[in-house]
């Protein structure tokens, strides 16, 4: 699925606009969410297909999305997808993928040089890939203007201060220098650490556990609050139970205890939690249930 025309929704101050590259069945439903049984998925169907599941062939259906801020009189951009071009052998739906994301922004009325802050809410193949573009061969940054926030522990361990080394894959020393040390080189990124505020309406904290530097975004303006949870959930079956860990977690345990505390904070304060990768709505209220939550209501947008 293409964007031609963005959605958007306000929050406060912050008009959000989100950017959709591409929505689909992405993985075996317990392929992403293994400790997830098949019980699950069916009693939840109603509400978990077409958006969330296809049922006819048990695949997990995902977004690749970037989501837009402008708050305070900047742009901010919260995760940069695939990119275009990039060698990824080990992810068939990442490797040499070819897309339009600049296109998609500026018909969104974003245009690269206007970007005043990037966030990587981690360093994932599929959260930094637009942090930088082909220029005749050389990487450069895509949005040359702009301070790229980058969690100091993910720079650490998928960077060369870790020697590529800690478990990593060819494919994460592939990401950090085709995506991420080209924009260190050219003096671009804010490595960060505990918490960083952006600006009047918007906190990065960390939610360490799905890599050792991921992070959530907060915002509160007026009286409306929303987290920007990156990859702490990948399906909403991990809203019903947070215990249960994507395949993509290098820290299971450690990754549910940070989602369990950013969902008890969303359900007391009535944040819109928005992941990176739920289609359909793309972000819910969440109520607590149980040991476990449930959904209070979709966001809903308009459209322009």
């Amino acid at each position: 699925m293409t964007n031609e025309s963005a959605q958007s929704i306000v929050l406060g101050d912050v008009e959000i606009l989100r950017i959709v590259e591409w929505q689909g069945p992405f993985a075996p439903a317990r392929g992403l969410v293994p400790d997830s049984g098949a019980d699950v998925w069916r009693a939840n169907e109603e509400w978990l297909a077409p958006d969330h599941w296809a049922p006819d062939t048990d695949s997990a259906v995902m977004a690749l999305q970037t989501w837009v801020l402008r708050s305070g009189g900047r742009t901010v951009l919260v995760d940069t997808g695939v990119g275009d071009g990039r060698e990824r052998p080990h992810s068939p739906h990442f490797h040499q993928r070819r897309g339009d994301f600049p296109g998609l922004l500026e018909r969104a009325g974003v245009r690269p040089e206007e970007v005043d802050v990037v966030v990587n809410t981690h360093l994932h193949a599929d959260h930094v890939g637009w942090n930088t573009r082909d220029d005749r061969g050389t990487w450069v940054p895509t949005f040359p203007n702009a301070r790229y926030l980058v969690p100091a522990a993910d720079d650490f361990h998928f960077g060369p201060g870790n020697a590529y080394g800690d478990g990593l894959h060819e494919e994460d020393r592939l990401v950090y220098e085709d995506s991420v040390a080209p924009v260190h080189r050219a003096g671009l990124i804010d490595l960060w650490d505990g918490s960083h505020r952006v600006d009047e309406n918007l906190v990065l904290e960390s939610a360490p556990g799905h890599t050792p530097g991921s992070a959530v975004l907060r915002l509160a303006s007026g009286g409306d609050r929303a987290v920007f949870v990156g990859d702490l959930l990948h399906s909403p079956v991990q809203i019903l139970d947070p215990s249960h860990a994507s395949c993509f977690c290098l820290d299971a345990d450690r990754a549910a205890t940070s989602r369990r505390r950013i969902l008890e904070r969303a359900a007391d304060e009535r944040e819109l939690v928005v992941p990176a990768h739920f289609g359909g709505a793309g972000a819910a209220e969440v109520r607590r249930e149980g040991r476990g939550f449930g959904l209070v209501r979709w966001a809903a947008y308009g459209t322009g």
